[in-house]
């Protein structure tokens, strides 16, 4: 397994791109700007064209332990004996994220499948739906990792990209093939809880009408106080952490959009009637040091003692709070697995199986982080 990064900014690639990598996988996460380029795009197949490209729109990308805006990476994936097949669809074609995400999965072969990872439109897809319709046709012990594209903090459309392809409401899946390839995964938050707990008591999947009987939009501009002319790109800044009926763990959830006239919230994922809803508000070093124990869960899940690449998907919400520190959370995965190679993006939402359970569900608010390693032996 060769892995190989590739950055465009200032206008230039650093280093240059190959005249024809091996390179079967190629993750790009980048600008919007340069994924609307058709130019761009065909430059960038040409370089690689045997690769399976998945890419999306950003926050921040993340090369390494630095934090780029306006910019482009490229991790070029070479494998010995692990295959990589991809599949794409547009969720304008589906009633619902679910639907769309039961048939991208059906889509994909099924024979010696190992992982399934994923990138999604941030704006139009529900992301817990999405994960449900998903696993809906995958064998037992199939996990889903990856995570929703990113718009800085603008909140106004995001890209997805799949091979020769750029746009608007796509999701695209990469499956991994083979006995050589060994996964790791690990997510957590840092977050500390405040104030009640609340009843939801009105809500349809991810819109949020009422807590406790109360109008929620109005509720949660009273603990916004200063932030409220902000929404809602300050309501990143206090998350709630949803506990669905039923004893089931707990989730994190941000606010994607905020609708005056029906006075409702949109989340990035869920938040299930009749589950409890509390307040979250930072705490700096535990956001630090909750990125290097996902890092360190991921490690023992991969089962190897060296990892050939991590793809590490955080928060916009933990960038805008970590502020000058973000690059900290990078450090700190860093000194778990020295000398790995690190890329990925700061998201609209994560994706990753919860640690107690194994279940896959969408997070906000975390660092979550796949490790990738090729064991040739296997």
């Amino acid at each position: 397994m060769n892995v190989s990064h590739f950055h465009f900014v200032n206008g230039q690639w650093t280093p240059s791109l190959p005249d024809k990598s091996n390179a079967n996988w190629l993750l790009a996460f980048g600008h919007k700007s340069l994924m609307q380029e058709e130019g761009f795009i065909q430059s960038v197949r040409a370089s690689f064209p045997n690769a399976e490209i998945m890419g999306c729109t950003t926050s921040g990308e993340i090369i390494n332990t630095e934090v780029y805006d306006d910019s482009m990476v490229l991790t070029a994936i070479e494998f010995a004996n692990t295959q990589v097949k991809t599949s794409h669809v547009n969720i304008k074609d589906f009633n619902d994220s679910f639907a769309a995400g039961e048939h991208l999965s059906a889509t994909i072969a099924k024979d010696n499948l190992k992982h399934i990872f994923v990138l999604s439109d941030g704006q139009q897809v529900n992301g817990s739906s999405l994960v449900r319709g998903l696993e809906k046709n995958l064998p037992p012990g199939v996990l889903i990792t990856g995570g929703l594209a990113g718009d800085g903090d603008r909140f106004e459309s995001t890209y997805i990209w799949h091979n020769e392809l750029a746009q608007e409401g796509l999701i695209t899946i990469g499956g991994l093939y083979g006995d050589s390839i060994k996964i790791g995964h690990g997510s957590l938050g840092g977050w500390d809880t405040f104030g009640p707990d609340r009843l939801v008591t009105q809500s349809d999947e991810n819109v949020l009408y009422e807590l406790d009987d109360t109008n929620a939009l109005k509720l949660y501009k009273e603990y916004l106080g200063e932030y409220v002319h902000d929404l809602p790109a300050s309501a990143l800044l206090f998350p709630l952490y949803v506990t669905p009926p039923g004893g089931s763990p707990g989730v994190v959830r941000t606010i994607l959009s905020i609708d005056e006239d029906k006075q409702s919230m949109t989340f990035a994922g869920n938040v299930t009637q009749g589950s409890y809803a509390k307040m979250m508000r930072a705490n700096f070093d535990r956001l630090i040091d909750g990125a290097g124990e996902a890092a360190e869960n991921a490690l023992s899940l991969s089962s190897t003692e060296s990892v050939g690449l991590a793809i590490l998907i955080s928060c916009v919400g933990r960038r805008l709070i970590l502020k000058q520190r973000t690059e900290d959370e990078l450090e700190s995965v860093s000194e778990v697995i020295p000398d790995t190679p690190l890329c990925g993006f700061y998201s609209y939402g994560e994706i990753s199986p919860l640690l107690d359970t194994g279940s896959c569900k969408l997070h906000n608010q975390t660092m979550t982080i796949t490790m990738l390693t090729e064991d040739i032996n296997a």
